[in-house]
């Protein structure tokens, strides 16, 4: 019994050593000039008198849309309250937010150094699920109050298979995701293997991003939800080849395989056992299968369009 289980914590330290990402060193001694700003705290703690300060610090919050009465008005809100009060529960301090967020703009410097990286904001308003994160040109907005934890109350009546995602291990997922939406031209035709390309560049990208985050993260799955489709892969490689799926019109495909849901619906029985979105996984190891087999920059590769990588990846599970 003492050997094995002496065998148990090598075979166990083996696997923790191979699941280890390090960072390529050339990104890791990047120096860029980041900070997250908090106006979830500078409001909570702001007064009426305070109106003209939280101008000057965040000018993009105040316009003729929402004039100084609605913030006003916010400040007496009861709802409001509760709100920042569960926010600053949950981050009392965001040093390993700012890390991890610093870490990914190092990766997005280097992979695309032209690009400006954008002024971070972190916020605490409405629970609005569709807008976790917004990229808008040089700014990016984080709503903490979409990042609670899976089971928070605020979160009632909202659907589990979004929720599940309501963690603060997703902030940067969510991030790399709209940097890289913003980075991938949309699929040039309604063909289903267009978006399975499509979904497939942004994963793709957001593992380069991440490349210290475990991949069923940045699936924002779980790893057993991860771990079917990796020992499925084939099963629904040929299901999609079968029924004649790749080069459909059909935009039924997208709510079957694509679009967030509690499950994919091939129309069988083991349908609950699957993990929603499964399109997503078939695109990426498309792209990683051409990637793999044509030597040119990332860049280069988003620009493709879907069809055409997809023939020159020589893609066979």
């Amino acid at each position: 019994m003492k050997n094995f289980l002496c065998l148990l914590v090598i075979l166990m330290s083996i696997l923790s050593c191979a699941d280890t990402k390090e960072i390529n060193p050339d990104i890791a001694s990047l120096e860029i000039d980041f900070k997250i700003q908090r106006f979830d705290s500078a409001l909570a703690n702001a007064s009426i008198e305070d109106i003209e300060k939280l101008k000057a610090d965040f000018p993009y919050f105040f316009s003729d849309r929402f004039n100084d009465a609605y913030w006003e008005a916010k400040m007496k809100d009861t709802l409001q309250a509760e709100i920042e009060e569960q926010v600053a529960i949950k981050f009392p301090e965001i040093d390993d937010l700012t890390l991890e967020l610093e870490t990914l703009y190092k990766h997005i410097h280097y992979y695309f150094p032209n690009e400006t990286l954008p002024k971070t904001i972190t916020v605490a308003t409405d629970v609005d699920y569709r807008n976790k994160v917004i990229l808008a040109d040089s700014l990016l907005f984080v709503s903490l109050v979409t990042y609670l934890g899976s089971d928070h109350y605020f979160y009632q009546g909202i659907a589990r298979f979004h929720t599940k995602n309501f963690r603060k291990e997703q902030i940067a997922v969510d991030v790399a995701h709209a940097f890289a939406k913003a980075q991938i031209p949309p699929p040039q035709s309604s063909q289903f293997i267009e978006e399975l390309v499509y979904e497939g560049k942004i994963i793709y990208l957001m593992e380069k991003l991440l490349s210290v985050t475990p991949r069923n993260e940045v699936f924002s799955y779980s790893p057993e939800e991860l771990a079917f489709a990796q020992n499925n892969e084939i099963n629904i490689w040929e299901y999609f080849v079968s029924k004649e799926l790749l080069f459909s019109t059909d935009k039924k495909l997208g709510a079957r395989f694509i679009d967030p849901a509690p499950f994919s619906k091939f129309y069988l029985d083991l349908d609950n056992e699957t993990p929603g979105r499964i399109g997503r996984y078939i695109g990426y190891k498309i792209v990683s299968s051409y990637m793999e087999k044509n030597d040119l920059p990332l860049r280069n590769m988003l620009l493709q369009d879907g069809e055409s990588l997809f023939n020159n990846s020589k893609y066979k599970p």
